[in-house]
């Protein structure tokens, strides 16, 4: 339960989190906001780091450099993001988001990319990422 409610909440900070963008945005620019976005994450995690006292910067010699890049897809997403709201609208956007997101979980999954475990993806769980895709084509 508890990982249904923090998916939850991550969901709504990233629609949240994709107006104030768009917002920033038309005021300041793409980049600009994507920017502010990211230093103010790295601040707040720097201060939650700090609180918590967990400094464990000698293991970051054990991941995966391609990992490493998460700072450069967040820039990638919020831009993304900003532009597609600023062309289709918040609802479409975070709706074609997901649809990505489960398309390529999907294709993890079953290819067990990126070390994670393979796993088999059921025909109701396909019939849904269909649903989701005719959702999508309805709302448009």
């Amino acid at each position: 339960m508890k990982g249904i409610l923090f998916a939850i909440l991550g969901g709504a900070c990233i629609t949240l989190q994709g107006i104030a963008n768009t917002q920033i945005s038309e005021d300041m620019g793409t980049w600009q906001a994507a920017a502010i976005t990211q230093t103010t994450g790295f601040v707040i995690a720097l201060i939650i780091m700090l609180l918590v006292r967990e400094r464990n910067f000698g293991a970051i010699k054990k991941v995966n450099p391609l990992y490493i890049t998460g700072g450069l897809m967040g820039a990638i997403i919020i831009f993304s993001e900003v532009t597609a709201i600023q062309k289709i609208g918040v609802t479409l956007t975070i709706s074609t988001l997901l649809i990505a997101q489960l398309s390529l979980t999907y294709l993890i999954d079953i290819n067990g990319w990126f070390g994670v475990m393979k796993r088999k993806i059921t025909i109701p769980q396909l019939l849904g990422i269909a649903m989701m895709i005719l959702g999508v084509i309805i709302l448009k």
